[in-house]
């Protein structure tokens, strides 16, 4: 089954998501700047893509860092993955973090993340007691 992302550029800037590749999960998003944006070691930058997208009914868009700027530079997505709602019609937007050493400039057209549109399961709330399990409240770090 093949399913479309419908993209709107929003500025001229803007550049459509794509595959880098024929087996890559995730479309890459780039920034659509005016001019070089730095940013400085321990601060962060919500950087435009210039686009707006309408995902497929039941599905989300999750916003996941690239592992090249994470690993050569620091840099990576705040929120990560951040979520974008399948009703959501507004600017695709990028919260990055440096974590690293020195500054990083995101340049205008750079591939800032990476989009993977995935299935959403919505469920029913139900309350009252839950089941017991071997687990049971165990929490951060119980197995050792």
């Amino acid at each position: 089954m093949s399913l479309s992302l419908r993209v709107r550029r929003l500025s001229p800037r803007a550049e459509l998501p794509r595959y880098a590749t024929d087996g890559a999960a995730g479309l890459d998003l780039s920034a659509a700047l005016e001019a070089p944006l730095i940013i400085a070691p321990g601060e962060r930058a919500l950087v435009p893509t210039g686009i707006a997208v309408a995902l497929p009914p039941g599905h989300e868009g999750q916003v996941r860092p690239r592992s090249g700027l994470a690993v050569r530079h620091g840099v990576t997505v705040l929120n990560a993955p951040g979520t974008i709602d399948e009703d959501y019609r507004g600017e695709v937007k990028v919260a990055l973090v440096n974590h690293g050493r020195e500054p990083f400039v995101v340049d205008p057209g750079s591939r800032i993340a990476q989009l993977i549109v995935a299935p959403v399961t919505r469920v029913a709330v139900e309350e009252g007691e839950l089941d017991e399990t071997s687990r049971g409240a165990g929490g951060f770090g119980h197995t050792g």
